[in-house]
């Protein structure tokens, strides 16, 4: 039958730290199943539907795409104005404000990550000299600064202190505050959202205020194009939730429309360096959607999502630098798994069949295989290959066994699907805070991440790695909880009329009697108080937190990738119609012309 190692997944490790590249696939999946898998009678579509739209990107048009501005004479420009970038981070002819904005800029433009080492000792000494709190003086010029500072410094985790915004706040609160000029009202407002729970100012005073004086300014209609398209994109959704290359590729075209500020190097190294990490990316797609297409799960499974260029997309909004591709690759892999095993339960599976499943799940034993019913052998057999793979592949090159970690996590996965599952056959409808306990898990974020950590880490610590199985990591648990509400305010209507079990809105409703938009206000409210906790998590993972930065860092990529996802709707069961073909393919399809 199987064997610990079977996998498409097979790698060998080049001397980049977290690139693997990994041998074409040869179509195993569906030779290597045994004969009971291999006579499987077609599913039966008499059974409950949910007709999900079929993929809008074909195998062979992804096979075929690539950027014709990236060769080898452009890889040399990159690096040669990389040199010229360097030499910009000048503490001695530079102003405090300036290099922040230089930060600022190279972050936005997506190129921040080619000078980490010199972003970090700049701060750094930044933040000794000055320490939490940056006296300033009294007036009102020095709002873009004092906002800017504040954010740049919080998001690279230093714990910098609300009380540097005191001189604004006793101006809005005692109506005396005279500044005019927008662009530092967002400066503000975007600051506002690298709160914690403590930063009550920022929450009761800060926030408001800035929210109200952009929609003013929008409002009124003031003839400023620039300007504008900045406020509404602000009010939108703020910068420090958003995705951060679709941000990028955002902001490369507001950036080329600046005139006076504009640095011409920082524009054209961040459009050659856009479409060199786009030709990795684009790679990554070819060899999972070839992946995809091997294991045949979407032509044997009719009733699932066959979603596999957007499992590739959320993985872009994780870790987006292209040094990362196996990352990439392999959690797509775990993508897919979770979104089949999700259809299975949630659309097609009997309450009798479901419990057998998770029951073989938690076993992990590939020799009851024929307990389950025909449509569900090929995809355990896929996930006990794969997670096997993967474990494999982690015990060769970081020396530790991790596949009773993984397992683990897609038997707690597979639990709280089952609970759902009965919920919804049973009729049950559950308190919030019910369904939240259960909720935090079944949206996938902890077999997600705990899976992340294994093939992102350099070195694996078990004591982590049973922290995270017993989901007592924070940040875990709030990037779920992101995740789990922003998909319910997107999709929870469609999957009411279709028959679900109640989502967090509906289970507001029921438990307070309230009305849907009060309820969808409340579950609004709820994100913005989980991002509090993990603005947080990123100033103690500066400190003393036993997760990496990065992993941290990637936990709440994936609260804004969701956010991302399900801005305009279900941007991963109905991609179409939610915004999610343009963005992928501004991202992966669509390079930048260069001149």
């Amino acid at each position: 039958m199987a064997t610990l190692c079977m996998s498409s997944a097979s790698i060998y490790q080049n001397t980049s730290t977290h690139n693997f590249h990994f041998q074409r696939p040869h179509r195993f999946i569906c030779k290597s199943i045994t004969k009971t898998t291999a006579d499987a009678t077609s599913v039966d579509l008499r059974r409950r539907s949910v007709n999900y739209q079929p993929s809008p990107w074909d195998h062979r048009y992804l096979l075929s795409i690539e950027n014709k501005y990236v060769n080898a004479k452009k890889v040399i420009s990159r690096d040669l104005l990389k040199k010229k970038v360097k030499k910009m981070f000048d503490v001695e002819t530079k102003s405090r404000l300036e290099l922040l904005e230089f930060i600022d800029e190279l972050q936005k433009l997506g190129i921040s990550y080619h000078f980490e080492q010199e972003i970090n000792t700049i701060l750094t000494y930044f933040h000794l000299k000055h320490g939490n709190n940056v006296s300033r003086d009294d007036n009102e010029e020095d709002l873009h600064a004092t906002a800017l500072e504040f954010r740049i410094f919080r998001q690279h985790g230093f714990d910098v202190s609300e009380e540097i915004f005191d001189v604004i706040i006793n101006k809005i609160e005692s109506n005396t505050f005279m500044n005019e000029d927008i662009k530092n009202i967002i400066s503000l407002y975007e600051a506002s959202y690298l709160s914690t729970k403590s930063d009550t100012k920022l929450h009761k005073v800060i926030r408001p205020f800035a929210t109200k004086q952009i929609r003013k300014f929008v409002d009124d209609e003031i003839y400023n194009i620039e300007v504008r398209e900045k406020a509404i994109h602000a009010l939108e959704m703020p910068y420090h939730w958003r995705m951060k290359r679709l941000e990028t590729r955002w902001y490369i075209d507001a950036y080329e429309k600046k005139h006076d500020t504009k640095n011409l190097v920082l524009i054209e190294l961040a459009k050659i360096d856009f479409n060199i990490v786009q030709t990795a990316y684009q790679e990554d797609l070819k060899y999972v959607s070839s992946w995809w297409k091997d294991t045949c799960l979407a032509n044997k499974l009719p009733f699932i999502r066959d979603r596999i260029v957007e499992n590739y997309f959320w993985n872009i909004g994780v870790i987006y630098e292209p040094q990362f591709g196996y990352v990439r690759r392999i959690m797509t892999i775990v993508n897919a798994l979770i979104t089949t095993i999700d259809d299975i339960y949630d659309v097609y599976g009997t309450l009798e069949e479901l419990e057998i499943f998770t029951s073989i799940v938690e076993s992990w034993d590939i020799n009851r295989l024929d307990e389950l019913p025909e449509y569900m052998r090929l995809c355990f057999l896929i996930l006990y290959n794969e997670t096997n793979g993967i474990g494999c592949d982690v015990l060769k090159y970081k020396n530790i066994d991790v596949i009773p970690f993984l397992k683990k996590s897609w038997a707690d996965l597979c639990k709280t699907y089952l609970v759902e599952a009965k919920w919804y056959k049973r009729g049950y409808k559950p308190s919030l805070e019910e369904y939240m306990q259960n909720a935090r898990i079944s949206i996938s974020a902890p077999t997600i991440l705990i899976h992340f950590y294994c093939t992102f880490s350099d070195q694996i610590s078990t004591q982590i790695l049973e922290s995270l199985s017993q989901h007592r990591q924070h940040v875990i648990r709030c990037s779920a909880v992101v995740l789990r509400l922003a998909n319910d305010l997107a999709t929870s209507p469609d999957e009411m009329t279709r028959g679900d079990v109640l989502k967090s809105v509906q289970c507001y409703m029921h438990e307070n009697g309230a009305s849907q938009e009060h309820a969808r206000a409340h579950v609004q409210q709820m994100i913005s108080d989980t991002w509090d906790e993990m603005n947080y998590e990123t100033i103690t993972a500066g400190r003393s937190s036993s997760l990496s930065i990065g992993f941290v860092e990637a936990a709440m990529n994936l609260a804004r990738m969701s956010q991302c996802m399900y801005q305009h709707g279900d941007g991963h069961g109905s991609p179409d119609k939610a915004k999610t073909v343009d963005r992928v393919q501004s991202l992966i399809v669509d390079p930048i012309p260069l001149y």
